[in-house]
């Protein structure tokens, strides 16, 4: 009996133990991340290029290179599983909310459709293409071992996305939501995200059938099923739901906060057995609410607020602690670093101006289209951890693609301050004329 009672009494140690190491990561976590989205937006940068920045200092880059004992006990002796199930799961709540916000009528806008047009091909095309390049000749040096088709379709994808949300954030800091340039860059940045996710889910399935046609074709016929069974089965009774809950009680009650997770959870399993990962069913569901404002809005404030204050963090220091800045040791390591910021960049910013200037745009306005579409960030994170956790992206790569990530999103609120004056009153709405530049503050 005494050895029974000992065996629970560890068990419960070790629960503890292990509570106790979760709470103190959540702790440095949080703090961290709101440090450093206010120092970010301190210093006229996007909240979000300070929560990746602080989410790789956590990690071996800083935090493990100056406190190594400590960053051990804080982070390395506590288990992983438990931090990457809560990032996994944050990443498919904020799915959901992404998909909710997507604006479909933007696809739809009838000024600036060809500018619109030029620079959503391009902006997709150009990065892809030489994505797909330097990705199958840099596997052998940068990813010796790995499918060199797999790790170029993954480069290549990474090179493809425009972080929508991050881009949003930054035209409504500048105030350039309504404004021609900012409307023809939202419009072309939310095609790029649909064709860019459905890009990933694509390669996801190709990867994971290893390259198998049967295989892959037999995961797209299964993704189809599931795209047609949610548009037009899940979403008239989801709306129904919504309708009823919200006349019985209004805002978001918590039988409907219920339902609504349930329905998310579910719809992640499904993508989840297709054989593509989870994020997408959270996505799926989001569009399928995009149009219930009031449930969006209720759900923003009521639970996306602690997506965005706690899991996001979560996911940013995840990914940090799988970024090492100190794995590119040797100089060649640096110039491949390099090369590759400058080969992405190339593809998206000069997508953007060459389809800004062929749609008739002047100098300046095509190098602002082209500045805002290489605008990166969570977008690029998931793509990169989707990618390392398939085999397909190796630490080295990671490492640099991540630091590619950061530097687009740096290079966006400078460019802007810098070129947007240019334009004089050409950028701004009607509104806005006779007004003084926005700076973001956050």
């Amino acid at each position: 009996m005494s050895t029974v009672v000992q065996t629970a009494q560890s068990a419960v140690h070790q629960s503890e133990s292990l509570l106790a190491g979760i709470l103190i990561q959540l702790a440095i976590i949080v703090a961290a991340g709101r440090l450093g989205g206010e120092l970010a937006a301190r210093f006229g940068q996007a909240r979000v290029v300070g929560e990746m920045l602080v989410g790789i200092l956590l990690g071996p880059t800083l935090f493990g290179a100056l406190a190594p004992e400590l960053f051990r006990i804080v982070f390395t002796d506590v288990p992983s599983a438990p931090m990457m199930i809560l990032s996994q799961i944050g990443l498919i709540l904020l799915m959901f909310e992404i998909g909710m916000e997507f604006d479909f009528s933007l696809l739809a806008h009838n000024h600036h459709k060809r500018a619109t047009t030029y620079v959503s091909i391009l902006g997709i095309i150009l990065p892809f293409a030489l994505g797909l390049i330097f990705g199958y000749y840099a596997a052998p040096v940068l990813a010796p071992g790995i499918n060199q088709v797999g790790c170029a379709l993954f480069v290549a994808t990474a090179f493809s996305i425009t972080a929508l949300p991050t881009l949003g954030r930054i035209l409504m800091e500048f105030r350039l939501t309504r404004a021609p340039i900012g409307v023809v860059a939202i419009s072309a940045a939310a095609i790029n995200d649909v064709v860019g996710w459905l890009i990933l889910m694509v390669v996801s399935a190709l990867a994971i059938s290893s390259f198998s046609f049967g295989s892959f074709s037999l995961r797209l016929v299964a993704l189809a099923i599931y795209g047609v069974v949610c548009w037009y089965l899940v979403r008239p009774q989801l709306r129904r739901l919504i309708g009823l809950e919200t006349r019985r009680s209004p805002g978001l009650s918590s039988n409907l906060l219920a339902s609504t997770l349930v329905l998310l959870f579910v719809s992640a399993l499904t993508t989840y057995l297709i054989g593509i990962f989870a994020i997408f069913g959270g996505f799926m569901l989001g569009l399928l609410v995009h149009d219930q404002r009031e449930f969006t809005e209720q759900w923003a404030d009521k639970v996306g607020r602690f997506v965005q204050v706690l899991l996001l963090p979560v996911f940013f220091t995840y990914t940090g602690l799988r970024t090492n800045v100190g794995s590119l040791t040797t100089a060649g390591d640096w110039l491949w670093c390099v090369a590759l910021i400058g080969v992405a960049t190339l593809g998206k910013f000069g997508g953007g101006y060459i389809a800004g200037r062929l749609a008739g745009t002047d100098h300046v306005s095509a190098k602002i289209l082209g500045l805002l579409m290489n605008t990166r960030g969570l977008m690029e994170l998931i793509v990169l951890n989707i990618g390392l956790d398939m085999g397909f992206i190796s630490q080295k790569l990671f490492t640099m693609l991540v630091l590619m990530a950061l530097v687009s999103n740096v290079m966006t609120t400078p460019g802007l301050k810098r070129w947007l004056p240019k334009l004089g009153d050409r950028y701004r709405t009607a509104e806005d004329k006779g007004a003084t530049t926005h700076q973001p503050t956050g």
